[in-house]
């Protein structure tokens, strides 16, 4: 009897574990779908832009004229204009030689003074020639707008020569900063300060006069 029983019990137990397990109710289990099925939110499409600059080859030479303003120490300050020729030896190592001529006004002892005149008529033109040896310190770019790009470089000068003035020669060295952009791959925009020195006597007294020139100039590579 205890072993029917027993049996019967078992039957059950069995048939109620079946049903559990496939739980026709509830439905085959979810398909997780992987990340990378998945398509981007943002598609970035980057349209590159090609952007030309014009650069200084070594052992170009460089042609140009430029128009300014000149301090004469003592002389106050007049309209200069010059010219300049320039070998690249390297694209950071340059020479130039520059050719000037100014007119000097009147002395600060001429408009106290006005009866008294220190220099004649051809005595006021102040004309220099100068040597000089430069250096690209700091080149870079300018941009103007989306798509023009040009060339720039911040350079360092520094020379000697001869000044004129007065009706004589004196030795003289300079130095000056000037920064260049290349306008194109041939032509290229210059903007200059620099300092001639050299002794002078003129009233009386022998001195380093200082004739700082600011400059705007035009060059041509060929």
């Amino acid at each position: 009897m205890e072993t029917r029983l027993g049996s019967v019990l078992l039957a059950a137990a069995l048939l109620s574990g079946c049903g559990w397990f496939h739980r026709p109710d509830k439905g085959p289990p979810p398909v997780v779908e992987s990340a990378q099925d998945e398509p981007p939110i943002v598609q970035p499409q980057v349209d590159r832009r090609v952007v030309k600059t014009p650069k200084i080859r070594a052992k170009d030479f460089e042609l140009g004229v430029y128009y300014g303003a000149l301090s004469i120490e003592d002389f106050g300050t007049n309209p200069i204009y010059g010219a300049t020729g320039t070998y690249h030896v390297t694209e950071s190592i340059f020479l130039e030689g520059a050719v000037a001529r100014s007119k000097a006004g009147t002395s600060s002892l001429e408009e106290v003074f006005p009866q008294i005149t220190v220099l004649g008529g051809s005595g006021r033109q102040f004309t220099y020639y100068d040597l000089d040896v430069g250096y690209n310190i700091l080149p870079g770019e300018v941009y103007l707008g989306k798509g023009r790009a040009f060339n720039t470089a911040l350079y360092a000068v520094v020379g000697m020569g001869a000044v004129k003035f007065a009706e004589t020669n004196h030795f003289a060295l300079n130095f000056g900063v000037g920064e260049r952009v290349l306008i194109t791959h041939w032509l290229a925009l210059h903007l200059d300060v620099r300092d001639h020195i050299y002794e002078s006597a003129l009233f009386g007294t022998e001195k380093n006069t200082h004739n700082v020139e600011a400059t705007l100039g035009l060059t041509v590579f060929y």
